[in-house]
C-alpha cells in the first residue's frame, strides 16, 4: 500500500540562498524535495492596456450624479 502524499509549499528563497520548509513533517522523517522556479508572467500579460491610447471626453464631469440619494 502506497501512503505517499504530496505537499505543496510555496516559499521565497532567502538572501543567502536558503529555503526554509514548514510543513507536516516530523524530525528525522525522510522527504524528497523537488524545486521548481515559478516564472514571472510576461510583461505584456501583466499590463495588457499599457501603451494603448486614451482620451478624457469630459474629465471634470460628475459621475453617477443620479445615483446619489442626497441630490434627489
Amino acid at each position: 500500500m502506497d501512503t505517499t502524499q504530496a505537499v505543496r509549499i510555496k516559499t521565497v528563497v532567502a538572501q543567502d540562498g536558503v529555503i526554509h520548509l514548514f510543513g507536516p513533517f516530523r524530525a528525522g522523517e525522510t522527504v524528497e524535495v523537488i524545486v521548481l522556479n515559478e516564472p514571472a508572467p510576461a510583461e505584456e500579460e501583466r499590463y495588457p492596456l499599457r501603451g494603448s491610447p486614451y482620451t478624457y471626453v469630459d474629465p471634470f464631469a460628475g459621475v453617477a450624479d443620479d445615483e446619489w440619494d442626497a441630490l434627489k
